[in-house]
């Protein structure tokens, strides 16, 4: 019991922000193409650096900040935690996503004239979501002395964490001067996943006439999935969790498949269109595989007990434990990715470059662009959405920059800046999210950071008419 406690721990306060609005439809960057299939790129070939081709660490939070809960201003941090979790909501989330490209790679099929383009590689990802479990919470911390009547809901419970590798190959083709369409297969392979978002129960305790004759009842569903985590909790396991989750996320994983979909669209030579739709996928778990369960019903009437007391009389346990037994189940079940939606309007203005100029992608055509671009993600609860307004430069024909302003449900004040630079056949490129936060980041609600390398040779002649 203690260690799927801590599990439920590290789940929870170990936890998925995906929305890369700085790297989406970002000229000069081939690694693009994984957050659009059809994004209209154009070299003759690029490959990665392997594991620095593409790094990125984002974390989300609209209801704790590290400076919340560890400021020293001379305020116990039991106290803290408590004005943390009354001042919060049971909407309220915390996400983290950390992804490290292993290699990518993509090539222009066929001679100078063909419009089709295949892209590789495989990457790791981790992914956490936790909501703010704000009843339980409650409870844990006050206790029930000054909620008699309150129904404490147990789906506040809500949480996943996953690690997985993804093999993918994508192919792009311009059908004609005004559309690009993309597809991209993937197959996971999921090295530990905890799943616990389908909870429900609550527990309520009234005071019967105000004499302290207590009716408490806990009414339980209550389950978390685990693949490739139970033998971990065994007391006999001698091995390095590292190394075995390592091994399985790469190699003995619990499989999955996805695909993605994309496309371009240019209604007028400098008007750009663009959708994407990324993960429509599933893992099926079946390798060690273990769901813990608390689910019954269970009513008391008495004086109100106390489960932590030895000198409980037994029969209240016996009862508890009958009525609410923890179980534990080995079947086979299936999790599925988060789907995410991006699309994007683009205005391109400025001097024409030449079509005998050298350019990276058919969208540098032109020195500058504006637009607007709209992500969501599907989540247990409601879907997280988030709407960006964006600026584009292009300088010497080797240099991009981008700066976006972005509003969601963790900042209002989100601005980030990226830059893309062709050094020689080098292409190196560095995007900040939130970059006022980066003046004290114990207080920071939303912070990312993305940077990568690659070789590249550009396609010439790809001016669009």
């Amino acid at each position: 019991m203690k260690k799927i406690f801590l599990l439920l721990i590290f789940s929870v306060f170990c936890s998925q922000a995906q929305n890369k609005q700085l790297l989406y439809n970002f000229a000069g960057i081939p690694q693009n193409l994984l957050a659009n299939p059809g994004s209209d790129v154009q070299y003759e070939w690029y490959v990665g650096v392997p594991l620095l081709s593409g790094l990125s660490v984002q974390f989300g939070s609209n209801g704790i900040s590290a400076y919340d809960l560890f400021a020293k201003n001379n305020v116990d941090f039991n106290d803290k935690l408590r004005l943390v979790i009354a001042s919060a909501s049971a909407k309220d989330k915390i996400m983290i996503q950390e992804q490290i490209e292993i290699f990518s790679g993509g090539i222009k099929l066929g001679d100078w004239e063909s419009n089709s383009y295949l892209s590789f590689g495989l990457y790791q990802e981790f992914n956490a979501l936790s909501y703010v479990p704000k009843d339980p919470a409650v409870l844990a911390l006050e206790g029930n002395q000054n909620y008699i009547g309150k129904s404490f809901n147990l789906d506040d419970i809500n949480f996943k964490s996953e690690m997985l590798s993804v093999w993918h190959i994508g192919y792009r083709k311009n059908f004609n001067d005004k559309v690009v369409l993309g597809a991209r297969a993937k197959l996971y392979s999921s090295g530990f996943t905890v799943n616990s978002t389908d909870n429900s129960g609550y527990i309520s305790t009234t005071d019967q006439n105000k004499n302290a004759i207590y009716n408490q009842i806990i009414s339980s569903n209550l389950q978390v999935q685990t693949s490739g985590v139970s033998k971990y909790l065994e007391d006999e396991y001698e091995g390095n969790i590292g190394n075995d989750i390592a091994r399985n996320t790469f190699f003995n994983g619990n499989l999955g498949l996805g695909f993605d979909l994309g496309l371009t669209y240019y209604p007028k030579k400098e008007w750009q269109l663009t959708a994407s739709v990324l993960d429509l996928g599933f893992v099926r778990h079946s390798k060690d595989i273990a769901t813990y369960t608390y689910k019954g019903y269970y009513k008391y009437d008495g004086v109100n007990p106390d489960f932590s007391n030895p000198e409980e009389p037994e029969d209240v346990f016996d009862s508890f434990e009958t009525a609410i037994p923890r179980d534990t189940v080995y079947n086979k079940f299936t999790t599925w990715r988060p789907v995410k939606f991006n699309a994007s309007a683009q205005y391109s203005f400025g001097k024409p470059r030449s079509e005998s100029c050298n350019c990276d992608v058919a969208t540098a055509a032109y020195q500058n662009a504006f637009g607007l671009q709209f992500f969501a993600m599907s989540m247990p609860k409601t879907p997280f959405v988030a709407l960006t307004a964006f600026y584009q430069r292009v300088f010497f024909n080797q240099l991009y920059f981008k700066t976006a302003y972005t509003v969601d449900s963790f900042s209002y004040t989100n601005i980030g800046l990226g830059v893309s630079a062709n050094l020689g056949r080098m292409n190196i490129y560095t995007l900040v999210d939130n970059i006022l936060e980066y003046r004290d980041v114990s207080k920071a609600n939303s912070l990312s950071f993305q940077f990568g390398l690659n070789y590249v040779i550009p396609q010439k002649n790809n001016f669009h008419d």
